[in-house]
């Protein structure tokens, strides 16, 4: 008869969990979160937003819109705002050494679509003479981009003796293989040295 009614008492409340703190200080008392919803409720204060969706949404727009930004640098060619990979004294020297010359890669492209054309003739010699094309092409971009290797190596030692020339050679060789019309930063000079053209917006 002097037994408490443990139904009349009122049902303990659960403490909530404050996904601000970790752990190991969360309050007495309050249950320990488990690592999946610590990491949950992490990434929902990162975001602004506990709604998954949106936070997906508004991180795929942060993703374009830094893209768009990188890309608006790229194609001003201000040296102030042009990402790491394109920045500093070296790159910009090794993008007017290349951009000065006429590359053999640069005709790559064209002269591959032209023989991809030419190859749906069925005719013998004109068969013939597209393979010697393609070889004389290859070999022709092998021996430009050992060239190009090497005139940079010994004239970024001359001229640049003090920074960091690692990475630049290949920065170089993969700019000469681009269309000049297509390369980022565009040219800042033409073929022999010359002050480039300013594209067409």
């Amino acid at each position: 008869m002097f037994r408490r009614n443990k139904s009349a008492e009122p049902a303990a409340q659960t403490p909530a969990i404050d996904p601000n703190l970790p752990a190991d200080q969360q309050p007495k008392g309050k249950p320990t979160p488990s690592r999946k919803e610590a990491e949950a409720a992490r990434k929902a204060a990162l975001s602004g937003s506990a709604d998954p969706k949106a936070a997906r949404n508004a991180s795929r727009e942060a993703r374009f819109k830094e893209r768009e930004a990188a890309r608006a640098a790229l194609m001003s060619g201000d040296p102030k705002r042009l990402p790491a990979r394109d920045a500093g004294p070296v790159k910009a020297y090794v993008r007017d050494y290349i951009d000065s010359r006429l590359s053999v890669g640069e005709l790559f492209i064209p002269v591959a679509l032209a023989v991809l054309l030419l190859g749906f003739l069925h005719v013998d010699w004109v068969q013939l003479l597209l393979v010697y094309i393609w070889i004389f092409m290859l070999v022709g971009v092998v021996i430009d981009g050992l060239w190009i290797w090497f005139r940079l190596r010994r004239n970024l030692a001359e001229k640049l003796p003090n920074e960091d020339h690692s990475g630049a050679t290949f920065y170089g060789i993969m700019r000469a293989l681009q269309l000049r019309r297509f390369r980022l930063p565009p040219p800042r000079v033409g073929i022999g040295g010359k002050p480039a053209k300013p594209r067409r917006r």
